[in-house]
């Protein structure tokens, strides 16, 4: 475990934790006192790591998250797990009936279930905007829908390049958890440089500070 912990770079004791939480695979027993590590526990470790740190997961989220990886389950499960880790748990009996509608119009022709997390976040959006008083006066909501499938597309296409079910599985994962956090950066991104190409700020050349007069 000493091995492991300067090789990752995580401290035994966050290592030992882990183990506890069920996160982490036990090593293999070579002695009483003593286990032996390898190249998955690494790998294991950096994948912890991303979705806590990164993708921001409980210990219990990440745990469930993981389980579905190990597991032989569809990889449409795998998905429906990471996304219900990633999203805020919504009662759709609470909701708007009209903006759950105005997401099924947006999404026609999509297979989506009744109680994906997204099909949800989104009407809760749809209602609040809505209840705001604005107005989609520029396709909106069915330009970010058009970006969404090319971003999901992207995300199959990454799962559908790995070999093995568990690599695939992985994938689906760190793209589900992690993509949010890239595509919300990369939003931010470029929402300051569509910003500055049509509305540009005048330049100001800096100007090097006055010296002080010395006192006479």
């Amino acid at each position: 475990m000493a091995e492991l912990s300067k090789t990752s770079g995580i401290p035994v004791a966050t290592i030992k934790f882990y183990l506890r939480e069920r996160l982490l695979p036990a090593g293999e027993r070579t002695g009483p006192n003593q286990s032996r590590y390898g190249e998955q526990h690494l790998r294991r470790l950096r994948l912890i790591r991303g979705l806590l740190d990164v993708g921001g997961l409980s210990v219990a989220s990440a745990r469930g998250v993981i389980d579905a990886v190990d597991s032989e389950l569809p990889l449409a499960h795998s998905f429906g797990v990471a996304q219900r880790a990633v999203s805020a748990d919504i009662d759709p009996g609470g909701m708007d009936p009209e903006a759950l509608a105005g997401i099924d119009r947006l999404v026609e022709g999509w297979r989506v279930s009744a109680d994906n997390p997204g099909r949800l976040a989104a009407a809760r959006v749809l209602e609040t905007f809505n209840a705001l008083g604005q107005r989609d006066d520029r396709d909106w909501f069915s330009r970010y829908a058009a970006a969404a499938l090319l971003v999901a597309e992207a995300d199959l296409d990454l799962v559908e390049a790995r070999g093995s079910r568990e690599a695939m599985a992985e994938t689906v994962v760190i793209g589900t958890v992690l993509g949010d956090a890239l595509f919300s950066g990369l939003r931010r991104a470029a929402q300051e440089h569509v910003s500055a190409l049509r509305h540009p700020v005048p330049f100001e050349p800096v100007r090097a500070p006055a010296k002080e007069q010395e006192c006479p």
